[in-house]
């Protein structure tokens, strides 16, 4: 699977969380924390909100600097690294 989470509207860090529900509708959406917490569970994890073993592009990633100081990005960075099961891609 292949899934493109589209940054480039994303104001805020919700907004990031609701881009990534609507691109992946990804199995526990409902139980899905929307946190930096609850993505590292889902991604390593396969807690609620695990998109299954895919690509998940963040496409117009850059956008995303500028939230919260760049700590998002720093977050997105490292998980990507961490992660056997999911691909995360910047683009």
């Amino acid at each position: 699977m292949d899934f493109a989470v589209q940054c480039a509207d994303v104001g805020d860090e919700a907004g990031f969380w609701q881009a990534y529900l609507d691109a992946v509708r990804p199995e526990g959406a409902t139980s899905f924390g929307c946190n930096m917490d609850a993505f590292r569970d889902a991604i390593l994890g396969g807690g609620p909100g695990w998109p299954g073993e895919c690509v998940l592009r963040l496409m117009d990633f850059d956008h995303l600097r500028t939230i919260g100081g760049g700590h998002l990005c720093r977050f997105l960075r490292d998980l990507a690294v961490e992660s056997r099961h999911v691909t995360i891609t910047f683009e």
